[in-house]
């Protein structure tokens, strides 16, 4: 009887669910700190929600562009190395071959079977065999700048929408604390479903990314405080 085994795996996810994460992050923390410290300042309602949506935009717009630009460079990084392993298979095909056999050897093979499988992993494609075996360059993990910029812009906004929608729904006297709270909240509900997605252990991704929120926001609403008490 032929059993059929399908086992998952969550690294295909790792370009576009690292850039969601942190743009999710970023969002949560930077707009709830923007927030919190406007607030504390003792700016008027109308001007905490101008500063949450101002950092909503600004920072969306700065997260995309970011993401964009650097997986670019990792992109550009990784065609540049793919052309000149593509010219070294041409110039010298015994070297190219030696060099795949030995990284073979160093992974347990004998030298007799890794000659063996360079030589037909070669044949079949050789410059599919050298950019996963000795650059570490595959399809699963080769950058994608626009799903990078996409994932991260669009889970930036959610994010920060969640601590500007408090402002809106919260009077002014607990704006910080509300903002802060809801922030927490949803901090801690992005922690799981990451860790989830990742096929990873929930409660530390939760104390890793709620702490990290908690003491920013609690810096950003303390420089607020005695900003608004010194001009006070």
């Amino acid at each position: 009887m032929e059993v059929t085994h399908i086992e998952p795996h969550y690294v295909d996810r790792i370009g576009w669910l690292r850039a969601a994460v942190l743009g999710a992050n970023d969002g949560i923390v930077s707009t709830a700190s923007l927030i919190a410290g406007v607030a504390s300042a003792g700016a008027a309602q109308s001007d905490i929600l101008l500063a949450g949506v101002a950092g909503l935009v600004a920072g969306a717009m700065s997260m995309a562009a970011g993401e964009y630009v650097s997986v670019s460079s990792q992109a550009d990084s990784e065609k540049s190395d793919l052309a000149r392993e593509a010219r070294g298979l041409v110039a010298q095909p015994e070297f190219e071959h030696h060099e795949l056999a030995e990284i073979y050897v160093k992974r347990g093979l004998t030298p007799e079977l890794a000659d063996q499988v360079a030589k037909q992993l070669m044949d079949y494609d050789a410059l599919g065999a050298h950019a996963r075996d000795e650059l570490g360059i595959s399809s699963v993990v080769a950058a994608r700048p626009i799903q990078a910029a996409l994932a991260s812009a669009v889970a930036f906004t959610a994010g920060a929408a969640l601590p500007v929608a408090s402002v809106l729904l919260t009077p002014l006297t607990h704006i910080t604390e509300v903002a802060t709270g809801v922030s927490l909240v949803a901090l801690a509900v992005l922690g799981a479903v990451s860790a989830r997605t990742g096929g990873s252990a929930v409660l530390p991704a939760v104390v890793r990314i709620t702490f990290w929120g908690a003491l920013a926001m609690a810096a950003t609403a303390g420089v607020g405080y005695l900003f608004g008490t010194t001009v006070v």
